[in-house]
């Protein structure tokens, strides 16, 4: 995980898990959001921590980390956590009680090519792509949040 990502997460007083953070964006709902999305560069450090999910945006002007935490997330809210593939991403849908969060994010094999593999290296100090490396176990990590609520 990057250092800094590690460095935000504590100060904002959640324990981040080790190689359990990845790049997401906000899933659009339909075609027509898809196309606007394209050009949205709104992305999110998803990091998974001792008892919650949460959400550092960057900053769409600089590209670097915001120290804000736009979304803490508590297992206990999670019901169920489904993933889709979808063309090059595979999308996160996490249902609550009461609402259902969509996320996006790029999956392993490029990218190191797009927007995901930019931000991660950027922070990882060197060429380490950290999104690509944690993401297959992140994602598993994330379905089995929504099996255990399930049966619990």
């Amino acid at each position: 995980m990057a250092k800094e990502v590690k460095k935000f997460i504590q100060g904002a007083g959640y324990e981040p898990l080790e190689d359990r953070c990845i790049i997401v964006k906000y899933a659009p709902e339909n075609l027509s959001e898809q196309f606007a999305a394209f050009f949205n560069s709104e992305f999110y450090v998803l990091q998974m921590c001792e008892h919650e999910i949460v959400l550092l945006p960057f900053n769409t002007t600089w590209g670097n980390l915001r120290k804000d935490v736009s979304l803490a997330l508590p297992y206990e809210d999670i019901q169920s956590v489904e993933l889709r593939d979808d063309l090059l991403n595979t999308v996160i849908t996490i249902h609550t009680g009461s609402d259902t969060i969509r996320l996006t994010t790029q999956q392993a094999e490029l990218s190191s090519l797009r927007s995901s593999g930019v931000y991660a290296t950027m922070y990882a100090g060197s060429f380490k792509n950290w999104h690509r490396e944690n993401l297959d176990g992140t994602l598993e990590a994330l379905k089995d949040l929504g099996t255990a609520s399930a049966q619990g």
